[in-house]
């Protein structure tokens, strides 16, 4: 039997914007830091290949800004600082804190991420209106090895169980097979843009609670893919250090506070509730960021929660 650990992204979002859970308010307010616990369970390291199954219609430019920032995740080349791969390796404090003997402050993790196949599917064959069962049937077609990490990303006029009501997207592992232990690992992401772009694209809309500040302007000029990147990025960094539900988190199993979702509403110093935080302005179109990557593409990624000083780290 399949299971998985569902994530829910946009209410750790939404209590940082007018109700802190306690332990969010605990890490961002309290002088008593929150405890992060490392559960002993793996990690995922070694070189991790990234499948995109694309469910529904997407434009090539909105597939395009996905597979630009997967790439930049572990590409160094023409990406202006900060960078979206300067983020993605501050990942490699939990590796070393895993491992302390493999690892040292000196070594990068042995981390690395590449774009693996991308699957497009744009003639609904599970419908438009899919559960969590749906979610594992579409991730499996994108290869059930241990080294991959398939992600699903739905279009904007499909229903996600619990989409909007309870999340933004979700990760979790199900079993290779039925007569082995081995799990794959899965994401999935959808596109808000018409369901709930206050609750799941925040900060590029309006929120529906809580302070009501003037939306940003999104760095790919679409709001439903860029939330969506920072959903992805949010996920990526919890399956990396929570793949199977026993690695990195805080609080209880079943709602876990993890390596981004621990920083909720955070992108950049000094942030509060209602404000993102002090980002960087593209001057051109106004569009607001904190990451660069490849093909000179602008991302705006959540604050990582910094194992080693038990604090939410920025880009800017």
């Amino acid at each position: 039997m399949a299971s998985s650990t569902t994530k829910i992204l946009y209410l750790a979002l939404f209590l940082s914007l007018f109700s802190f859970s306690v332990a969010a308010r605990q890490l961002l307010e309290s002088s008593q830091p929150m405890t992060f616990q490392y559960h002993k369970g793996p990690l995922l390291n070694g070189k991790i290949t990234i499948n995109l199954i694309w469910y529904g219609h997407f434009k090539p430019a909105q597939r395009a800004i996905i597979s630009d920032f997967i790439t930049s995740l572990s590409s160094t080349n023409n990406q202006a600082k900060p960078s979206v791969a300067t983020w993605w390796n501050s990942i490699g404090k939990y590796h070393r804190l895993a491992n302390p003997k493999k690892l040292t402050t000196t070594t990068a993790t042995s981390l690395t991420l590449s774009l693996g196949k991308q699957l497009i599917d744009e003639k609904y064959p599970l419908g438009k209106s899919l559960t969590n069962k749906h979610l594992i049937q579409l991730a499996s077609k994108g290869g059930q090895q241990v080294n991959e990490v398939n992600i699903v990303l739905t279009s904007s006029d499909v229903v996600v169980d619990g989409f909007c009501r309870s999340r933004c997207g979700t990760h979790g592992s199900s079993y290779v097979s039925k007569s082995t232990t081995q799990k794959f690992t899965y994401i999935w992401v959808g596109n808000s843009e018409t369901q709930c772009p206050g609750q799941c694209a925040w900060p590029f809309h309006q929120p529906i609670y809580g302070p009501q500040s003037p939306p940003l302007v999104a760095p790919n000029n679409d709001v439903g893919l860029d939330g969506m990147v920072i959903n992805l990025a949010s996920l990526l960094a919890g399956t990396v250090t929570n793949p199977y539900g026993n690695g990195y988190y805080q609080g209880p199993k079943e709602a876990p506070l993890e390596a981004a979702t621990a920083c909720p509403g955070v992108y950049g110093k000094g942030a509060y509730p209602g404000y993102a935080g002090n980002l960087l302005v593209d001057s051109s179109t106004g569009a607001s960021y904190n990451a660069n990557g490849i093909n000179k593409r602008k991302y705006l990624v959540p604050a990582l929660y910094d194992p080693s000083t038990s604090s939410c780290l920025t880009l800017v």
